[in-house]
């Protein structure tokens, strides 16, 4: 029983990470003009957040981006939307199916949710939108969205997990 209330969590999680990114994605498109190579970002395009705190610029602009991360394989949409439901569709399964350690029932909800996100961008807009604009110490870090952290964030999790799992074994061993 305690599983199956782990897993409903990780369903919310899943569900709050989809309805975040779409809202987002939804006011981004309607109320900011995409970026291009004629439109300068923020300052003159885009809303300001912060300006150089520490080296660090952060503004919501409005990017489209017709590839993966960084814009990889944009060339190729069509395969990478094969690819992105092939990835979601196998990580469902082992999730809701084959995953026996519910410690990872989060993490892979957040991978999952972000993933889903994402290719509903496609159906809906035919390219992600991204909107999150970050400039490290002159830096300028690729424009991203919330399902593109929420990806991030789960496979860094299950990566500790994964290692924390690892040294717990060893330690069993020894």
């Amino acid at each position: 029983m305690k599983g199956s209330k782990g897993r409903g969590k990780a369903i919310l999680l899943g569900l709050a990470v989809f309805v975040l990114d779409f809202v987002s994605k939804l006011w981004t498109h309607a109320y900011i003009p995409p970026m291009n190579s004629e439109t300068l970002w923020y300052p003159y395009g885009g809303i300001g957040v912060f300006e150089n705190f520490y080296g660090i610029e952060f503004s919501i602009s409005h990017a489209v981006n017709y590839g993966a991360a960084w814009s990889l394989f944009s060339e190729h949409q069509d395969y990478l939307m094969v690819f992105r439901i092939l990835f979601v569709a196998a990580i469902t399964v082992y999730a809701l199916f084959l995953n026996k350690n519910r410690r990872w029932d989060m993490p892979l909800a957040l991978v999952v949710s972000g993933a889903i996100s994402n290719i509903v961008d496609y159906f809906i807009y035919g390219h992600v939108v991204d909107m999150f604009h970050f400039v490290f110490w002159s830096y300028d870090y690729p424009v991203f969205n919330v399902a593109d952290s929420a990806i991030c964030i789960g496979i860094l999790w299950l990566f500790l997990l994964s290692f924390c799992n690892d040294k717990k074994k060893k330690k069993q061993r020894a």
